[in-house]
């Protein structure tokens, strides 16, 4: 059986060009169009759409509260005004804790988290609980049931 040539979207990884002989422009020129790309079809999705119904305060709920996650949502919460934590998630109370005392130093109007959420299934609950954005922060092996999770929701 004879295999036919396809011709390959991405130049620097196709078959017909060894790695050794792509140049740094192809390169270049296949991450630069695939970064425009990205960033294009990011102006199709409607910024309000992300807004609670009949309100203009977007909640987020955070499910991983260690360093990472904590940062993610200080990040998060100094985007805009319009952006409050309402929900944490982790399997450790103390990252729980730790994470809401750092937040509502840093952001005490946009920190109120009545949902604090301990447990493997933590992350359900804090779906559940009516937040409009979900900030994933948790270790790599968990990521794929969380993100099902919250695009299923």
């Amino acid at each position: 059986m004879r295999r036919r040539s396809v011709p390959s979207l991405f130049p620097v990884m196709s078959k017909s060009t060894p790695f050794n002989e792509a140049s740094r422009r192809d390169f270049l020129k296949t991450s630069s169009s695939a970064a425009v790309a990205g960033a294009a079809s990011l102006n199709f999705i409607s910024r309000s759409s992300a807004y609670a119904q009949n309100s203009d305060t977007i909640r987020v709920g955070l499910v991983g509260c260690g360093g990472r996650g904590t940062g993610a949502a200080n990040q998060a919460l100094s985007a805009d005004n319009n952006v409050k934590l309402t929900a944490v998630a982790d399997v450790f109370p103390d990252k729980v804790d730790r994470a809401v005392n750092i937040l509502k130093k840093q952001h005490e109007k946009k920190v109120d988290v009545p949902h604090q959420f301990v447990g493997l299934d933590s992350y359900q609950k804090l779906i559940d609980s009516g937040v409009d954005m979900v900030i994933l922060a948790t270790p790599p092996g968990f990521r794929p049931l969380h993100f099902r999770a919250v695009v299923e929701a």
